[in-house]
């Protein structure tokens, strides 16, 4: 039974329409129409529920007023039909029916429901652009993802199972006790007038303190993440007060729009107290001056009690629920902030798929600043022939990474186009894009998987002996048959700790070379990428990737000249132009730039006062 009502939903399948509505009530709906008839379903139980619910207080009144009219020896005669349908109904409709909103609500809704909506909210987010993580914390951002799943998924059942419930109950004891007597009706409808008064005060002061105290909450989880990410630095500069007073300052205003909140609702928890005390004296004193005027029959004293009852203790619990709900709606809104984005960088609408055939390269009057007048290239032209090898030199800031970001399409172009092989980038889908590009960074950062995993990324189905043979082409075998993790995991099963804090930087470095090696793509990026390597382990990995190299067209950025001085060109860009290139030779001849830079340059080593000296 369990299994059938856990297999409802599939949580983790790709998504239709991944991105949800900007609109609340949209938001809300984006999700819950994939649970429909789960959702329709609780509707209908909670129905029930009301209704068995409401039903033994009526029993009850049935009874009573048989024992007082009845003898001993005529009442199960007389009264068995009533028996019998109160033990039905308290025996097997209720059981059976709270059996089933349990059955939904923690088995088809509970994990599933909420792992669908999170496993989304992932799809959707892990799909932005470089741009939109780099604007953000990355532990607030995860944060709302995780908790908009929950706080979707409580908003959703406990509007059903609750104020359905009750306004199913209200509108069923409203009915029953109005069947006695008009009267006894009004004392609950005067409740009902009054808490929908209080709900209609506090619920929207609720909802937005709630809002902005879900807000602070994501605030502090980012700040504590960002100090925990640096750990490193924090350590280094003895900051440690200091990252106090950042995390203090948060805690102190989550804890200030917290307490606000409450205040909200310890008013209105005595206001409710105070009202539902109105409610049960008033319907007991008028259904005793009913029942003492002959109006009403005692049965209606021993319905009216309980139903009323049974009202206020659920007032008490939906006060705690609503409260709980405008917790969650604060939540929900506070991940939309995140999750309710359109996508920054998305495909064009027919986009295509790259297809590289000789891996040419072409920036034709490409234009680019990150939204600043003046731009970081400006009419930028380079042409880059088959399995042509090229350096890009200039000092920082001249515009080098952002022709490589460009070119893997993290931003829009303000101007030109991009061409591989004569296909428009911007035309292209950005995964395929990538797929044909390698590339290795300065500031190489690892997943917190193991080694094997980390270099199997560069091409998922690759066997364990490829990985192997890339490890030894990247001098990285030895160094990983030695690893160790902290739960006794050995060699390449070893985990590398978050972004690979476990291994050095060389270490680093030479597993990320070995993940390019076994992508094998046909266009290589090598932005700084020996720059963490000793001389003998640089020079060592030198041939490996002469081999890897053979046959690609090859970018690579270096301030360590020497590294770059045997590629096939050199383009020496300066404030986003090119401003001369050509062979190391040949631009050492012309007595340029680059020349320039070459004689200043300090064991091989290019740093940003010696280049602006050279200016």
């Amino acid at each position: 039974m369990f299994a059938l009502f856990e297999r409802f939903l599939t949580p983790t399948a790709v998504p239709e329409s991944p991105q949800p509505p900007a609109s609340l009530v949209g938001f809300l709906w984006h999700f819950a129409r994939q649970a429909k008839w789960l959702f329709v379903a609780l509707f209908v139980v909670e129905l029930l529920v009301a209704l068995g619910d409401s039903a033994v207080p009526w029993f009850m009144g049935r009874v009573v007023t048989m024992v007082t009219k009845l003898p001993p020896e005529r009442f199960v005669a007389a009264g068995w039909p009533w028996l019998v349908g109160m033990a039905i109904v308290v025996l097997i409709v209720r059981p059976a029916v709270t059996l089933t909103r349990y059955l939904i609500t923690n088995q088809a809704i509970a994990a599933p429901f909420t792992g669908l909506i999170r496993w989304q909210s992932h799809w959707h987010v892990v799909r932005q652009s470089w741009a939109f993580f780099q604007n953000d914390f990355a532990g607030r951002i995860s944060n709302r993802v995780m908790q908009i799943g929950r706080s979707v998924r409580s908003t959703l059942t406990a509007t059903i199972t609750t104020v359905w419930y009750i306004l199913v109950y209200g509108a069923s004891a409203v009915a029953l006790t109005a069947s006695a007597d008009r009267w006894l009706a009004a004392p609950i409808l005067l409740w009902f007038s009054a808490y929908a008064a209080l709900l209609v005060y506090f619920v929207p002061r609720m909802r937005e303190r709630s809002k902005q105290s879900s807000i602070a909450r994501s605030t502090l989880m980012g700040r504590i993440v960002d100090s925990y990410t640096n750990i490193v630095t924090v350590k280094l500069f003895a900051r440690a007060h200091q990252e106090d007073e950042y995390v203090r300052d948060a805690v102190d205003g989550h804890i200030g729009l917290f307490l606000a909140s409450q205040r909200l609702l310890t008013a209105f928890g005595a206001l409710l107290d105070v009202l539902n005390a109105l409610l049960i004296a008033g319907s007991g004193a008028l259904a005793l001056v009913l029942w003492r005027y002959g109006a009403v029959e005692v049965g209606a004293i021993a319905m009216v009690l309980p139903l009323s009852l049974q009202l206020t203790n659920m007032s008490r619990q939906i006060a705690m629920r609503i409260t709980e709900i405008f917790e969650d709606i604060g939540e929900v809104q506070d991940g939309m902030i995140t999750i309710a984005q359109p996508l920054q960088l998305p495909d064009a609408a027919d986009a295509r798929p790259l297809k590289v055939r000789t891996g040419r390269i072409e920036f034709r009057n490409v234009s680019f600043g990150y939204g600043r007048e003046i731009g970081v290239l400006q009419d930028f032209n380079l042409t880059i022939e088959p399995g042509e090898k090229i350096g890009l030199v200039g000092r920082s800031g001249a515009g080098k990474s952002t022709v490589i970001n460009l070119l893997l399409c993290f931003y829009p172009l303000e101007g030109g186009a991009i061409l591989i092989d004569g296909q428009d980038i911007s035309r292209l889908t950005q995964e395929s894009l990538r797929a044909q590009i390698s590339v290795v960074t300065q500031d190489t950062s690892l997943l917190h998987r193991s080694i094997r995993a980390n270099i199997r990324y560069g091409r998922p189905e690759a066997s364990d002996e490829e990985i192997v043979r890339a490890a030894r082409l990247a001098h990285a075998h030895d160094f990983i048959l030695e690893l160790e993790d902290w739960q006794k995991r050995r060699g390449y099963d070893a985990h590398v700790g978050e972004r690979g804090v476990k291994l050095s930087g060389g270490q680093r470095q030479r597993v990320a070379i070995a993940r390019v090696i076994l992508k094998d793509a046909p266009i290589l990026v090598f932005d700084e990428a020996t720059s963490a390597l000793d001389s003998e382990v640089e020079a060592a990995i030198q041939s490996s990737l002469g081999t890897l190299m053979s046959g690609k067209t090859v970018i690579a950025i270096a301030h360590r000249l020497s590294t770059i001085a045997q590629m096939d060109r050199l383009v020496v860009i300066e404030h986003g132009r090119i401003v001369e290139q050509g062979s190391h030779r040949q631009l050492i001849v012309r007595g340029g730039h680059y020349a320039a830079l070459w004689r200043r340059q300090a064991g091989g080593f290019l740093d940003a006062v010696d280049m602006q000296a050279a200016e």
